[in-house]
């Protein structure tokens, strides 16, 4: 009897372990993850680079740059409105003296005739330019060329003998996970050397033109316009941004690509300024449920909104609801793509536009004309009525700064945010402080209008927000 049971659990353990062995075969030929061969040899360690010869031999064209800016007009009869320490977004820092605020950043020599890049928000409303070198010596430096579009300026000294020059790289070439070191005058710490890698490629801010390079090394406030720079000691980018939540580096940093500001360099020279190809729309990323209403697999490409009249694209017929998803046979995947091709090709340029309308598929020709985003802002500032964005500000007063235990008085305060206004939509709160729109500091009423101006002519506005003991971005979309 025994021996019989013992018989069948022998069959049974057979029967087991068949199965076992049938289900092993049917997870090698559909597995569920993936493994390296036991046998294979490990990719060899490699150890980490070595920055110091890169360091001494790039840090002698990095400079300092200081600017003795315009005073800062007083709201009321009250001197509040404060300077600004230190922001949360690349900017330059002042001092403590408001009526001669020293703006503080890096640049680099490009050549030996004393040319020099920077950010263009370090120059900004400069009224003497003061640039420091490595060594000691200082030259007074004047603005050739700046565009705030891709926040560069290129300056330029004087100065007698050799110059040390930072060669400029393909940042086009460049690869995500690349080492990369970062030069610049961190809250006036003169030639720091931050090390990270490249984070990503592609990253889009609203309100700018750049595709950025992202990096994780440390960026603080004072390496706005200094050189990014990969292990073959050329420049791939000028450091331009930071995010974070502490107004230091939070390992989030964005450079504007080298090659985008090669294209720009000799605009820059000869006219002092970027001119570039402009279509005259208005859009918007597409959603997916607009590309399943539009017949597409996958949402990308750009819709259009609505055109300007007398641009380009009411001339080449182009409609609101149109999806663009291809320029000169290149294909756009990000609505913000499209902007840096247009502006990439000659004034006059005849291209060829594939939109989705109806379902179908349409090729449109246009030419590319002017942009004419200055004038048209300066008209709808100075006589279109503002859309509302739902929002009441106030000025920072040291009584309110007291009361909210705020450590200054910069920016505005939101006091009331209408509930069905852009503002609310966007996510404003009453209490936030708006300290920067479009990445240009606000430091009091006067700025907060002023900085409205400049931006009256764009749909989408990024807001920097102090909200508690962090700040946060905030892009606001107007309607109107």
């Amino acid at each position: 009897m025994w021996r019989r049971h013992q018989s069948r659990g022998r069959l049974w353990v057979a029967a087991a372990l068949a199965g076992l062995a049938l289900a092993a075969k049917s997870a090698i030929a559909d597995p569920l993850w993936t493994e390296i061969p036991s046998g294979q040899a490990p990719r060899k360690a490699e150890s980490l680079p070595d920055f110091v010869d890169l360091a001494a031999r790039l840090s002698p064209a990095v400079v300092n740059v200081s600017t003795t800016q315009k005073s800062l007009p007083k709201v009321g009869d009250s001197p509040e409105g404060g300077d600004n320490s230190g922001d949360d977004f690349g900017q330059p820092f002042e001092n403590e003296d408001p009526s001669h605020p020293q703006s503080l950043g890096s640049g680099f020599i490009i050549n030996k005739d004393g040319f020099i890049l920077t950010n263009e928000h370090v120059v900004e409303d400069g009224q003497a330019i003061q640039v420091t070198l490595q060594d000691g010596r200082e030259f007074k430096a004047r603005v050739i060329g700046r565009d705030d579009k891709t926040d560069i300026a290129l300056i330029k000294i004087d100065a007698a003998g050799q110059l040390p020059i930072a060669p400029l790289g393909d940042s086009d070439g460049l690869r995500v996970g690349a080492w990369v070191i970062a030069i610049g005058n961190p809250f006036g710490f003169d030639h720091s050397v931050t090390a990270g890698i490249v984070s990503a490629k592609g990253r889009f801010i609203p309100g700018n033109y750049d595709d950025y390079i992202q990096t994780d090394a440390s960026i603080n406030p004072g390496n706005s316009g200094g050189p990014l720079i990969d292990q073959r000691g050329t420049v791939v980018g000028v450091n331009s941004a930071i995010y974070t939540r502490t107004g230091s580096s939070m390992g989030i940093g964005f450079a504007v690509p080298v090659n985008l500001i090669k294209e720009e360099l000799p605009q820059l020279r000869s006219r002092g300024s970027v001119v570039r190809g402009w279509l005259g729309v208005y859009i918007q990323p597409v959603t997916e449920a607009q590309a399943r209403a539009a017949g597409m697999s996958a949402p990308h490409g750009a819709l259009v909104e609505q055109m300007i009249d007398n641009s380009p694209a009411r001339t080449a017929g182009l409609r609101p609801g149109d999806i663009i998803v291809e320029f000169d046979q290149h294909e756009i995947r990000d609505s913000q793509e499209l902007p840096l091709m247009v502006g990439g090709v000659p004034i006059g340029h005849s291209a060829m536009l594939t939109v989705i309308r109806d379902r179908t598929a349409r090729r449109i020709p246009i030419v590319i004309g002017v942009s004419h985003e200055e004038q048209l802002a300066s008209a709808d500032a100075g006589g279109v009525p503002r859309p509302s964005l739902g929002l009441t500000v106030e000025k920072i007063d040291k009584a309110l700064a007291r009361q909210l235990d705020l450590d200054e008085t910069a920016g505005v305060i939101v006091a009331e945010v209408d509930p069905g206004g852009p503002g609310a939509a966007a996510g404003l709160r009453p209490h936030d402080i708006i300290m920067e729109v479009d990445r240009r500091p606000v430091k009091n009423l006067d700025g907060w209008r002023r900085a409205l101006d400049r931006a009256a002519g764009e749909k989408i506005t990024l807001l920097l927000v102090k909200r508690d003991r962090g700040t946060i971005f905030i892009t606001l979309r107007e309607r109107g």
